[in-house]
Order: C-alpha cells, then sequence, then structure tokens
C-alpha cells in the first residue's frame, strides 16, 4: 500500500509554526536556555551565557525518519529434569502441536513493544529417557575426592581418635569416639565408601523427563536515519531522535511502502532511503506489522563570541532542550568532570 499525502497545508502549516517559534526565541529566552544548561553542570560558570555577545543565530531544521519492524520469534528448546514416576502428557494424549500452532493470543502484546518474552510448554510433547549422565545404572563414575584411593568398602582412618576407637582424657580414662562411633575407621565422606557416586543428573532414577519448551519473543526492530543541514551535523543523531518536532507522516502496514508526499521530491526520496534500510528479520520470526514515521525537528544553532573566542550551541526541538557539543569557555575543573559524573556526585 503506498502511502500518498497531500502536504500542501501540512508543509504550510509547518513552516507558520517554526517561523512562529523561532521568532519567539529572542536573545533573553536564548540566554535563559544556556544559563538553565549550565546550572546543571558542576564546575560551569554562567558569565559567558551572561555576557556574551550573541553573534548569529542559524535555523538548521533537521529530518527523522523512522521505520518500526514488530516482529514475533519462535524457537523451541528441549527441557529434562529427572523422572520419579507419575504420569506424563505424551504422545498417546494427542499429536505435538508445531511451535506456530501454539495458541498465544491471551499473551500477544500491544504492538511495538521494545521486548517480551514468554515459554510455553508444547503440549504432548513429554517423553522418558535414559539418562545421559549415568546411561540408566543410577550410579556413576568412580569417587574422585582422591583419585585411585577410595575403592568400594575403603575406609579411612578416624582423624578424632586415630583408629582407635577411644578418646583418652587428661585423667586416664577413655571414652567411645563420636564421630566414628568407636569403630576407629571412617566411609569417604563423598560415596559412602561405596566407590560409585548417585547421578546427579537423575537423582538416581536412572531416567529423565523430556519436553519441548516453545520460547516467544516479541520485539521491534527499529531503522532509523536523519538528514541534517550542514550546520547542525555535529550533532549526535540519538538528540534528534529523543526531541519533540512534528510528524509529517504516520502510517502503519503489515509492510510499509515509501511515503509520497505531492509536493516535496526530497521527502519522498527521504522516506524511500529509511523504508530501503529496514532491519534484517531472523528467519525464525515473522512479521506482524510496521510503522513508519517521518518528522522535523527546529533546530536553531547560535554562535556567541567574546573579542578572539567564540563558541556554539543548540537548541533543539520545541521542547528547545540545549546542546553544547564540547567546548566551553568557563569550566573550572581541571578534567574532573567525567569522574564526577561517573561517581555520581
Amino acid at each position: 500500500m503506498l502511502s500518498l499525502i497531500n502536504t500542501s497545508n501540512l508543509l504550510n502549516s509547518l513552516v507558520k509554526w517554526i517561523i512562529h517559534l523561532q521568532e519567539t526565541l529572542d536573545e533573553v529566552e536564548i540566554r535563559e536556555l544556556l544559563i538553565d544548561h549550565v546550572g546543571h553542570r558542576c564546575c560551569w560558570g554562567s558569565r559567558p551565557a551572561r555576557t556574551w555577545k550573541i553573534h548569529a543565530v542559524e535555523d538548521c531544521n533537521v529530518y527523522v525518519g523512522t521505520l518500526d519492524t514488530f516482529i514475533e520469534e519462535r524457537e523451541i528448546i528441549k527441557e529434562t529434569e529427572p523422572f520419579l514416576g507419575g504420569s506424563i502428557d505424551g504422545k498417546d494424549n494427542g499429536p505435538a502441536l508445531s511451535i506456530w500452532e501454539l495458541d498465544l493470543r491471551s499473551q500477544f502484546p500491544v504492538l511495538f513493544v521494545p521486548h517480551k518474552e514468554v515459554r510455553e510448554k508444547i503440549p504432548h510433547s513429554e517423553t522418558i529417557e535414559k539418562c545421559s549422565g549415568c546411561a540408566g545404572r543410577l550410579w556413576y563414575l568412580q569417587c574422585d575426592q582422591e583419585p585411585g584411593h577410595y575403592k568400594e568398602n575403603q575406609m579411612s582412618q578416624c582423624t578424632s581418635c586415630y583408629g582407635r576407637g577411644l578418646i583418652a582424657h587428661k585423667d586416664g580414662s577413655d571414652t567411645i569416639c563420636v564421630k566414628c562411633d568407636g569403630k576407629g575407621k571412617l566411609p569417604c565422606a563423598t560415596c559412602g565408601s561405596r566407590g560409585l557416586l548417585k547421578c546427579e543428573t537423575c537423582n538416581g532414577s536412572g531416567s529423565l523427563l523430556a519436553r519441548s519448551v516453545a520460547i516467544i519473543k516479541w520485539k521491534t526492530l527499529s531503522t532509523r536515519k536523519v538528514n541534517a543541514t550542514r550546520g547542525a551535523a555535529s550533532v549526535p543523531d540519538e538528540i534528534f531522535h529523543r526531541s519533540q518536532g512534528v510528524q509529517l507522516c504516520n502510517t502503519q502496514a503489515y509492510q510499509c511502502n515509501p511515503a509520497f508526499f505531492a509536493d516535496s521530491f526530497f521527502l519522498n526520496m527521504f522516506s524511500s532511503e529509511v523504508i530501503a534500510e529496514r532491519a534484517q528479520v531472523p528467519t525464525t520470526a515473522r512479521v506482524i506489522c510496521e510503522r513508519h514515521t517521518i518528522s522535523v525537528v527546529p533546530v536553531t544553532r547560535v554562535t556567541m563570541s567574546h573579542r578572539r573566542q567564540s563558541f556554539s550551541f543548540y537548541i533543539v526541538g520545541y521542547n528547545r532542550d540545549v546542546y553544547l557539543k564540547d567546548y566551553y569557555p568557563s569550566r573550572f575543573c581541571w578534567g574532573l568532570c567525567p569522574c564526577l559524573e561517573w561517581l555520581k556526585l
């Protein structure tokens, strides 16, 4: 489905709105925005913001395009646990469902959520298998607390009575050793002198209960593209993505096509470029829906100067966020600000 958009009235209204926004952005408000931004930096002084001359104010609006692809991904994993008896949900109760036959309508999330994951047991998929750890022998491996030392019925000397079975006291009397119960020897603490260990995989049952479990993931794959003029090229794209602007189009379909603007070849090309960079969908997933938007974000670049020094900052979006890249002339942190921000001081 091709999006047909008659944008004459929309673009005219947009131009009027941006002109109004930028006309109301006078020197006093520019300084107030910068002073507020500087005030949130622990070692920045406000003097340049208050006293330096506003040398230039440049409008450099930015276009932001997005394509969100909402997908559902399913995969099967095998789970096992010791089988301790009882009934199972196997093929005798009916054929096992395939992974895409599972009905998950009750757990389906809101469209375009960032991520949701659920686990669902596949009905009639349970089977009983011979334990892979002990091959059904219940016990496995020789006790290796001291390799080659402990064998079946091998006992070790009691460390409390030194093999006597009695504990000597200072008054010359003897009492039965509690640790070895008067036997003078102790069984292996690991295997009980059996020489073998109980299989931990099947808990000594010799069998495992195996089942198939479906892992279902819903997530949104996003493609984002920014078209900025040279004046705003130094601003990171994520600043524009989280700024508030005006949407020129917002379409939703199973598969979005490029939008068509009747009087803007540039916007048509920009929309096509966004669609062409559609995120790759995994082979184990299916597309549920797509959403395509194009927005314009008003950006004002302000240059302030004093004698031979100058610096620039940006006022972005109609929420008027301030972005100042690196250089600000009144900083007194001697390079400590990044450390303080890392320490959350």
